[in-house]
């Protein structure tokens, strides 16, 4: 975008924001959100934290919570991404929680949060080690958060009235790819297959 154009954006963006989609990822400092979706300034919504989590409702107070309520009834967004990604350190983090209680309590407290991810993994993965645990580990995980997402009543209201979709995405640091979970196939695929472009930003 040329300086002019920039200009024009950055004015237009004082006077209020209008995202159109509410992207919920991992801290990490190799995730671009922006970058992912090739989004412009302004056009999402983003909630970052370690392991791209989201509590149940009513489970903690967190800034979560309250970023979610304000996305869907103070910005009116219509979609939701969960956006999961490669060699993602909490995951790894997850698969040993027990020996971080002592380390790193914090993060041992907010890894809790995921708990039903570490003991589904480890009840139906057990033959599975080193990076392909952790790659099942972020799947799950983000389907995980999808399910915790739709326990917000504000989710489910939007949900049920068809004026909301969900999305759960997984960015693959290694070679810059996105893919989507595609409920029919019960799995992730290039999101082309499963999700009219037109929604969102890949490939302007």
């Amino acid at each position: 975008m040329h300086n002019t154009n920039r200009r024009a954006l950055f004015e237009q963006l004082s006077h209020g924001q209008k995202p159109r989609i509410l992207f919920i990822t991992c801290s990490d400092s190799r995730i671009d959100p922006n970058l992912i979706t090739q989004a412009e300034v302004g056009e999402l919504f983003v909630i970052r934290n370690a392991g791209n989590i989201i509590p149940p409702y009513g489970a903690t107070n967190g800034g979560e919570a309250a970023s979610i309520e304000y996305a869907i009834n103070a910005l009116g967004i219509e979609q939701v991404i969960i956006c999961g990604h490669s060699h993602c350190g909490a995951m790894k983090g997850l698969l040993k929680l027990q020996s971080l209680a002592d380390e790193m309590p914090l993060v041992y407290n907010w890894l809790k949060q995921a708990e039903a991810t570490r003991r589904l993994v480890k009840d139906n993965y057990k033959e599975l080690e080193g990076e392909e645990l952790i790659e099942v580990t972020v799947a799950e995980n983000v389907l995980n958060q999808l399910s915790n997402l739709q326990t917000y009543p504000i989710i489910r209201s939007r949900l049920h009235q068809g004026k909301l979709s969900l999305h759960g995405w997984i960015f693959r640091i290694e070679t810059g790819e996105v893919f989507a979970y595609d409920p029919i196939l019960h799995d992730f695929v290039p999101p082309q297959r499963s999700i009219p472009l037109s929604n969102f930003f890949l490939g302007r």
